[in-house]
């Protein structure tokens, strides 16, 4: 389309593509409600706020459209399904552009990971933008099944999808300058640099601001982050399947600070997402908990655009994407309608994408486990145990006495000791480590998964060695994925064979999975609603406060394996 022939067709001198008609448009920089039809030639917006001619024409009497919603961090692993049906999944909820962070797959397959998700990203009908990852591994001090160093990232970032260097996680490797960090941080200076520093304060802070990061979604009160937000970096609210943090974030979105805070979901599952819904869940909570719903719907659009550096999306206006949600009820937030690039969001636009085909198959190489491995014959009376945070990333640094029993440390139901173990799946060095952790419930039995932050190796957690040797070997067999197990038995499963984190079923498929593995986890006593992917962050290590790897347990706040 020729700049002469858009410019015609928004003087009405010709007939647009798309004529909608016949609702409100939501200016998310005055907060007017703007009458008349809004007019789109090939995906963009060409006019408003006037009577247009439409080839095509959709009447949407008494609604109100608002511009597609943009979640500013997440991981698309983390719904468990492919970057297409991920696609299927979310645009019909509102969400015309995602912008991921694939460190998940890049930690397994590597920069042919990130790839994967380029190629696909080039096909979806939502608008997948990808910031490259930046710590892979996330530390030093777990074996991940690749590594990324700056010149493998400096060779992608001139990808048309690519924005710029995802969540820097290691922030202690900022603040004391290693040298792989700094080389990672100059290569992108300019550029987008996302950030990750839950808890970071003071100078500290300071230090880690002036690297360059623009934005940040680790805050878990309102306080570090209107700190943070003070400090320059654009504050994510984060809700997750596991991380939830928009209660407490709320009270810190008002008109005065939405133009510097954005939306995020990070880590979420399809099951949240059928339940509860995914940015537009977060917007009618925001909205029911007294927020603003022009700050909200700002912080979930032009906000997020303007962050990120997209400037051709976030309002409703001549010359930007026809990235269109139509809403009978902003409070509400249900999508009737949804254009992503001005093309309506449904069965025959998703019918109509080219896929391509799975990267890392096969790439659960663990060793075969045996009851005895799972022992822990840690020396001393106290012991570290890992404090389960329900609803948080961030864990407890306990100190329990357990005594040994015949040179074993042994789970105790009865006080909610559960034995925790990483065992390294990428066939480098077969490390296996225990440990104990509270706040799971669990009475009989073990879980286990690939899901594991960042490293990804299979971790596990249970009360009977046996049924934790079952469910272990038996990720191996299924190529990844989540295992129930009890008795001898595994009682519920879903395979993962993209990379041990993806499946390869439809995005329903997945949902009934999860369904089964939450009704096997409760029945053998779990109380966590997402037991899961609060399994997988017990893997994280540059979460405060106690975690572990395949190397050990890792205290965080000394940044080192005790």
């Amino acid at each position: 389309m020729s700049l002469e022939t858009r410019i015609a067709a928004a003087r009405g001198e010709i007939p647009a593509d798309l004529v909608l008609r016949g609702a409100e448009v939501l200016c998310t920089v005055t907060g007017a409600r703007i009458a008349g039809d809004v007019a789109i030639m090939e995906g963009v917006i060409i006019g408003i706020g006037a009577e247009y001619e439409g080839r095509a024409v959709i009447d949407l009497p008494g609604q109100t459209l608002g511009p597609g919603f943009i979640d500013t961090h997440l991981h698309i692993e983390s719904s468990l399904v492919t970057p297409f049906e991920f696609d299927r999944c979310v645009a019909p909820r509102g969400v015309t552009t995602a912008i991921c962070d694939p460190h998940e797959i890049a930690n397994v397959a590597g920069a042919a990971g990130i790839r994967y998700f380029l190629d696909a990203a080039t096909h979806t009908v939502m608008d997948i933008r990808v910031n490259l990852s930046s710590c892979v591994p996330s530390t030093h001090m777990e074996t991940a099944g690749a590594a990324l160093d700056a010149a493998a990232l400096v060779a992608l970032a001139d990808h048309p999808k690519v924005i710029g260097l995802a969540e820097f996680m290691n922030f202690p490797g900022v603040i004391h300058r290693d040298p792989g960090c700094m080389e990672k941080l100059h290569a992108f200076a300019g550029r987008h640099i996302d950030g990750h520093a839950p808890l970071l304060s003071g100078r500290d802070l300071n230090a880690y601001a002036t690297a360059g990061i623009r934005t940040e979604h680790e805050s878990t009160s309102a306080a570090e982050a209107r700190e943070k937000m003070q400090k320059g970096l654009r504050c994510l609210i984060r809700e997750g399947s596991v991380s939830k943090d928009m209660h407490a974030l709320a009270p810190l979105l008002t008109p005065l600070t939405a133009p510097y805070m954005c939306l995020c979901t990070d880590d979420r599952n399809p099951l949240d997402i059928a339940e509860h819904g995914h940015l537009d869940h977060m917007i009618r909570t925001l909205i029911a908990l007294g927020c603003d719903p022009l700050a909200v719907y700002r912080a979930a659009t032009l906000s997020a655009a303007e962050a990120f550096g997209l400037k051709d999306r976030g309002q409703i206006a001549p010359g930007k994407r026809a990235d269109i949600v139509a809403l009978p009820d902003l409070a509400q937030c249900r999508a009737s309608l949804v254009l992503c690039g001005g093309q309506v969001v449904g069965d025959a636009a998703f019918a109509a994408r080219q896929t391509i085909p799975p990267v890392a198959r096969n790439s659960v190489r663990a060793p075969k486990v045996a009851a005895q491995d799972f022992r822990c014959t840690r020396a001393g009376l106290e012991t570290p145990v890992i404090g389960i945070l329900e609803g948080k990333i961030i864990t407890e640094h306990l100190r329990v006495e357990i005594a040994q029993t015949e040179g074993d440390k042994l789970p105790d139901p009865a006080r909610d000791l559960a034995r925790v173990a990483v065992v390294e799946r990428h066939g480098k060095n077969g490390n296996i480590a225990t440990g104990f952790v509270r706040g799971f419930g669990l009475q009989r039995g073990a879980i286990a998964a690939t899901v594991a932050h960042d490293h990804h190796n299979i971790v596990a957690v249970g009360v009977g060695y046996e049924d934790l040797a079952l469910a272990v070997n038996r990720l191996s067999e299924i190529e990844g994925g989540f295992v129930v197990a009890h008795a001898g038995q595994v009682l519920a499963e879903l395979p993962l064979p993209v990379a041990g984190l993806m499946s390869l079923a439809s995005y329903e498929e997945v949902q009934a999975g999860l369904v089964d593995l939450r009704a096997a986890a409760r029945a053998l006593g779990v109380t966590l609603e997402e037991p899961f992917l609060q399994l997988a962050f017990i893997a994280l290590p540059v979460i405060p406060h106690l975690k572990i790897t395949d190397q050990g347990m890792v205290d965080v706040d000394r940044f080192q394996i005790i």
